[in-house]
């Protein structure tokens, strides 16, 4: 197959619902639970301010939207300070091929170097070992860790350690 370009727009609040119904898709492909009320509020913060990072929309050559990517911006002393972490990359079924996968990242790449940091992350889940080839097959390297998550809204009835 043939690689065709991938092109983009930086998603805005009119492109709210479009955004929900990929990540709702997304989600749903990766066995991600989806929390309408958790995501909203997510998708809210990150369309009102850029300086929480931004969404992606991938275009086709046609210019319809198949697929999008969020990078948040994070902060951590190991890493040196604030860099960007790649929240989520999706590209619909029909989206997929053609080398889009690689020219995404490579796109967000520059988002990132564009933003001044020196460190691009991401998690990838572990059962999602396709992705995880990409990913390595780029450049990301493996530190050997695990994302742990507290979820401090439903923290009240956890048992005491």
């Amino acid at each position: 197959m043939q690689n065709i370009p991938l092109d983009f727009r930086v998603a805005t609040v009119a492109d709210q619902l479009l955004l929900l119904t990929l990540m709702r898709d997304f989600y749903s492909e990766d066995q991600i639970e989806f929390d309408p009320a958790r995501v909203q509020r997510g998708v809210d913060a990150l369309l009102a301010d850029p300086r929480n990072g931004e969404a992606l929309l991938w275009l086709d050559p046609d210019g319809q939207v198949i697929g999008y990517a969020v990078i948040a911006m994070g902060f951590s002393l190991e890493q040196g300070g604030h860099f960007v972490l790649l929240d989520e990359l999706y590209l619909t079924p029909e989206g997929r091929g053609r080398g889009r996968g690689k020219q995404a990242l490579a796109l967000i790449e520059q988002r990132a170097r564009g933003r001044g940091v020196s460190r691009l992350r991401l998690e990838v889940n572990h059962h999602n070992a396709l992705a995880r080839r990409l990913y390595l097959a780029t450049g990301y390297v493996d530190d050997t860790r695990s994302l742990l998550t507290l979820p401090l809204d439903h923290a009240q009835g956890r048992p005491a350690s």
